[in-house]
Order: structure tokens, then C-alpha cells, then sequence
């Protein structure tokens, strides 16, 4: 999952006007694109192109490789050009953040087991939305970093961890239910790895995630 610092400095690297139109021609070429094709192309000097170009490689918004385009091999034949295509990397910046890929992934694999087993939906799911809490937090030291780096903005507040946001808020709105229940599956998940003896409940209030962790 990309984390939301490096979301926003991805964006924020296109908001520059020439890098911009470098990336949006590399992104309409049907094939890789050297920098003297992007320099022709748009009448911008190499150097800046080149300058540009790294810096959306560096961003990883751009995929590099090395091609010689003569054909020849061998002394003689010429360093190979660097060419720039679209990486595979997806950006996406919501403000307060939102995790609904996530969320789509966890209802689409709840749906397709239970069409597999015969099982109960919302048992499926807030089980599978343990395991990946579970997994969101094996690397991480707390509980609270855990949450914060998901999106949640955890609050401490007489002996309570508050959520001051909600990761799949108009999903929750339209779903109550269901996504309140994968949301707290998701949260006991991390509380697994990572509670030290904390316990979530779901607990709704305005302008609050509907999960709360306390103390047992």
C-alpha cells in the first residue's frame, strides 16, 4: 500500500508545467520514448527534457530502460539510449485519506469464497478483514503507528484511541453495517499484532470513525 506522503509528493512533482507535458506525451506513446524523441516532439531543450524525465523516473511516475536504436552491437555501436515509458505505479491522494481499494479487495474476495464454499458473507469478510489487519501491522511497533499509517488519525483521549477518520467513509455511509463490521475486523486484526492489551469495539459517533479501542 503507498503511502500517503509519497502520493502527494508523486502529484506534486507534476504540478511543475514543462514536467508535466513531458509525462503526459511519454504516457500517449504507444511505444518508449527516448529523450531526444520528447526534446523534437515538444521543443524543449535536451538538457531540461533529460532533467525533467529523471526526476519522473525518481518519482517511479516513469519506467526506464536501455535500447540501442542503430541495431549495431559492439565497439562502435554506441551507448545504449535510455528510454521512458509509464510505470506501473498507480497514484491516488484523498484528503482526509481513503483506503477503498482496499476495501474493494476485501468484499471481492469475501464474495468469491463464499460463492466457493457455501460460506456466510459477513463471516468471510470480517475474518478476511482480520487476517489483513494482521498483516498491516506485522512490521509495525504500536498500535497507534499502525492505525496512522492506514489512514485512521488515531487520538489519544482518557485511556481511548479515538479514530478521527474514517478510511471508507462514504462506503460506510451507503453500507453501515457491512463496512462498520470489516472495519472493526480490520482493527482487531492489527490489535492482534500489535495491541498490547487493547480492545476494539464499535462504538459510532458524529465526526468519528465507528470503531473505538480501549482497554480491556
Amino acid at each position: 500500500m503507498m503511502q500517503e506522503s509519497q502520493a502527494v509528493a508523486a502529484v506534486a512533482a507534476l504540478d511543475e508545467p514543462t514536467r508535466r507535458r513531458l509525462y503526459e506525451y511519454v504516457v500517449r506513446c504507444p511505444e518508449p520514448v527516448s529523450r531526444d524523441d520528447v526534446a523534437e516532439a515538444l521543443g524543449v531543450a535536451r538538457a531540461t527534457v533529460a532533467f525533467h524525465l529523471d526526476r519522473l523516473v525518481e518519482e517511479r511516475l516513469l519506467a526506464v530502460g536501455h535500447e540501442r536504436r542503430t541495431g549495431r552491437s559492439g565497439p562502435g555501436a554506441g551507448r545504449p539510449a535510455k528510454l521512458y515509458r509509464r510505470s506501473d505505479r498507480q497514484v491516488s491522494v484523498s484528503l482526509p485519506e481513503r483506503q477503498y481499494e482496499l476495501a474493494g479487495g476485501l468484499l471481492a474476495a469475501a464474495v468469491e469464497e463464499a460463492d466457493e464454499t457455501g460460506g456466510a458473507p459477513r463471516e468471510i469478510l470480517a475474518r478476511r478483514a482480520r487476517e489483513r489487519g494482521a498483516e498491516l501491522a506485522a512490521d509495525a511497533p504500536d498500535i497507534v503507528g499502525t492505525l496512522e499509517r492506514n489512514g485512521f488519525e488515531p487520538r489519544l483521549e482518557d485511556g481511548e484511541v479515538l479514530l478521527a477518520n474514517c478510511p471508507f467513509h462514504r462506503l460506510a455511509q451507503a453500507h453501515t453495517r457491512l463496512v462498520c463490521e470489516m472495519n472493526l475486523g480490520l482493527v482487531e486484526g492489527m490489535l492482534e499484532k500489535v495491541g498490547g492489551g487493547l480492545r476494539a469495539r464499535l462504538d459510532p459517533h458524529p465526526g468519528f470513525c465507528c470503531v473505538r479501542v480501549a482497554r480491556d
